[in-house]
């Protein structure tokens, strides 16, 4: 896995803001929400890992170039 660079982990937090939505596609652990699980993002990390409070209680961030997630518009 490499490590995005600071122009891309700024353009990340400017599309992953924090209180926007996101739902899951993918995650590369055992202890992941299921797919499809949706959550609230809280921020980037200074790694490029998305922070999340998903709505299941999970806390598992989504880590750059192992797991996706997109953005969700809710009604």
């Amino acid at each position: 896995m490499s490590m995005p660079n600071r122009e891309l982990i700024a353009k990340m937090r400017r599309v992953y803001t924090k209180g926007s939505r996101v739902e899951l596609d993918s995650m590369d652990d055992p202890q992941a929400p299921p797919r499809g699980t949706r959550g609230t993002v809280l921020g980037v990390d200074d790694i490029g890992s998305i922070m999340v409070a998903w709505d299941n209680g999970s806390g598992l961030h989504v880590v750059y170039g192992e797991d996706s997630c997109h953005l969700v518009e809710e009604d």
